[in-house]
């Protein structure tokens, strides 16, 4: 399969994950949304490291997991907090950070 279409099916992943994070209101899907990003960077990386026949690509990859890994973890663990004591995830009515 050409690079492009691999590059091309990144691309529309990245716009639904983009489109995701500006429209949706809940926080979980703008976490889900933001993964879906991340996921269409990883494409991207393989498509490329493959191409190449290099391993940097790859390497790139693990990177990313390891970044996603982490934003879940403390993205979830907020939510769960925010949840217990607002008893809403919708970023509209949240405003913690207004004095």
């Amino acid at each position: 399969m050409p690079l492009a279409h691999y590059l091309i099916l990144s691309a529309i992943l990245f716009a639904i994950g983009v489109a995701g994070v500006l429209l949706r209101r809940n926080a979980i899907v703008i976490f889900m949304s933001i993964e879906l990003m991340l996921n269409a960077v990883n494409v991207t990386f393989v498509a490329f490291a493959a191409h190449h026949g290099s391993l940097e690509g790859q390497i790139f990859v693990f990177f990313v997991m390891v970044v996603a890994a982490a934003e879940v973890a403390v993205g979830l663990a907020l939510m769960v907090a925010i949840f217990r004591l607002r008893a809403t995830v919708f970023v509209d009515e949240l405003n913690l950070m207004k004095w």
